[in-house]
């Protein structure tokens, strides 16, 4: 703790107790937030010692698995065996024949007590002082990078069938990123104050918690997500009901045990799996719901958005909830004639094909130039061949499973009916296996209709659209990238004449939430590239910012004068 004088755009945190209340006085303090900086994945080349630490996780769980994932609701843990509902389980994508995890579904019963739990453990949150909640997500991310390090790698490569580096980037390095980089701007937040006051007088802003709870519900894609998902409402003072994918049960399991293990009390954040229609069905008729936060498809977001706009109609809710949504993309890359093909390309195979193209930012749709097609598809097809598919635990494959047979088997009918479909050419793939693991290999389809579905619906897997135009098309071509889907996710433009990159960032301004020049569409990284779209693809809060935290918050301003009045009348009155 450092005592200072006050400068520019700090919070004071004023801790005014009394001897004579029986405590010790405390001073002014001003606090700073240790400084962030990203978190430096690990390489886990090979003979290192992180790449010997990870196998030997890997075996470990494989070894243990299935896990029992329980039920934690108001202080009773209750087990598969102690509930009367069938089990569920989350598979290994890579050998569907393997099982990660059980685990039991809430009912809505639990799901209310939990809530219930929840609401009685918030005035005690709330109160605790910032600096107190934020330590527990700092000492959480030190548990996350050293000691856990590997066991939640594993885990995420294990139960939603990533790669090393997949997993390392996604649940070491950015769920890490998150927790720290979100108390920085908190305290940027809480240092937005009235810059203007009269003279006998001082306002403030407080920046106080929803009325409520937050509903989260994440996806299965990154373990990340439920960090940013739940740890901005939590560190702000809320309490959260946190719905977990399904598919990514085991390492979200795992998140929550960390946070618990790092001071988290106990039903400030409720881990509550189940099926997803039940408790949100549950969840949305509490007139105590504050908020959702979701990432996951455009027609569930769709859905819930329906569902909470007409239980505000019938007059259920307390407040008027927020509503911040992440959804799909049907995301896109320009070629230039003047770009460098070698890098369009192999950025194009990272952007597509990288997770399987489970990312909510992967290309799957692409315009080509017709004068560098020729080469541009040589390079692709020269590095897709290149790369192996197979399961996680061997190392060497780049490509991996999708998430489960309901993605395999939506992916493989796409396959299927593009054989006999006119305007179609496939140029790689067009091979998907689920004999052992849900695999579906890169596939690269070039098609002669620009508006076919190829370049309009998400695929959400690894397959590629493009379209070649003709050069003297660019202006109209624009126009196709911009009109032919409904998302505004992410976009890249590769081109090295200036002018026309300028011009496809002009004509192309709300076609991308997220707009890359000269490299793929994916990997942002926290506090570098803030994350979300607008259009169908969310509501562009830009997940890691003050303006995603303010979402939280519901701010009380507070006007104190310190002289007293002497006359209603005003001077003008007199006469």
């Amino acid at each position: 703790m450092r005592t200072l004088s006050f400068p520019p755009r700090v919070r004071a945190s004023i801790l005014h107790t009394s001897r004579r209340a029986g405590q010790p006085l405390r001073a002014l303090s001003l606090w700073h937030p240790p400084k962030f900086e990203n978190e430096k994945p690990l390489d886990y080349a090979k003979g290192s010692s992180e790449r010997a630490e990870l196998t030997q996780a890997l075996q470990k769980l494989k070894s243990e698995m299935p896990f029992n994932i329980p039920l934690t609701i108001n202080g009773s843990t209750l087990t598969i065996q102690t509930q009367t509902i069938k089990s569920q389980v989350q598979k290994n994508p890579s050998r569907h024949n393997e099982v990660v995890a059980e685990y039991a579904s809430a009912t809505p019963e639990q799901i209310n007590t939990a809530v219930d739990a929840a609401l009685k453990a918030k005035p005690a949150w709330e109160a605790m002082p910032f600096e107190d909640r934020a330590a527990i997500f700092l000492r959480a991310s030190e548990l996350i990078a050293g000691r856990y390090r590997s066991e939640i790698v594993a885990a995420t490569m294990l139960g939603q069938g990533k790669n090393i580096w997949q997993a390392e980037i996604d649940a070491a390095a950015e769920t890490v990123d998150f927790f720290r980089h979100y108390i920085q701007e908190c305290w940027s937040l809480f240092a937005q104050q009235p810059k203007v006051h009269l003279p006998g007088t001082w306002n403030k802003l407080e920046y106080r918690p929803l009325e409520g709870f937050v509903y989260a519900i994440a996806p299965f894609n990154f373990t990340a997500l439920g960090a940013t998902l739940i740890g901005p409402a939590a560190l702000l003072g809320n309490v959260v009901i946190w719905k977990p994918s399904d598919s990514a049960l085991h390492a979200s399991w795992l998140l929550h045990q960390i946070l618990l293990e790092a001071g988290l009390p106990k039903d400030v954040i409720q881990f509550l799996p189940g099926d997803a229609e039940q408790v949100t069905n549950t969840i949305l008729h509490r007139p105590e719901f504050g908020a959702l936060t979701f990432i996951g498809s455009t027609q569930v977001f769709k859905g819930l958005q329906k569902k909470i706009g007409n239980a505000i109609g019938e007059g259920i809710y307390n407040s008027y909830p927020r509503v911040i949504g992440e959804t799909g993309g049907k995301n896109w890359g320009l070629v230039h004639a003047s770009a460098d093909i070698t890098n369009a390309a192999l950025n194009t195979i990272r952007g597509a094909f990288e997770y399987q193209g489970q990312k909510c930012s992967a290309n799957s749709r692409i315009y080509v130039a017709e004068s560098v097609w020729p080469a541009f598809q040589q390079t692709l097809k020269d590095h897709l061949s290149r790369l192996s598919v197979g399961p996680v635990d061997e190392y060497a494959h780049f490509i991996n499973p999708v998430i489960h047979e309901r993605a395999f088997d939506r992916l493989a009918e796409v396959i299927h009916a593009a054989r006999t479909d006119p305007e179609l050419e496939l140029v790689a793939g067009g091979i998907a296996d689920k004999s052992q693991g849900y695999y579906v290999h890169p596939t690269v389809y070039r098609t002669t209709n620009p508006k076919h579905e190829i370049m309009s619906r998400e695929l959400f897997g690894p397959i590629l659209g493009v379209y070649v135009y003709p050069d003297n098309e660019w202006e109209e071509t624009l126009k196709l990238v911009d009109g032919t889907s409904r998302y505004a996710l992410t976009g890249s433009i590769y081109a090295k004449d200036p002018y026309a990159s300028r011009q496809a960032q002009t004509a192309l301004r709300h076609a991308a939430g997220m707009l890359y020049l000269n490299t793929k569409c994916t990997g942002s990284t926290v506090a570098q590239q803030p994350f979300g779209g607008s259009r169908d693809s969310g509501t562009n809060d830009k997940t890691g910012t003050m303006a995603h935290l303010q979402r939280f918050v519901s701010v009380r301003t507070i006007k104190e004068e310190f002289g007293s009045l002497e006359e209603v009348e005003y001077p003008s009155n007199v006469v």
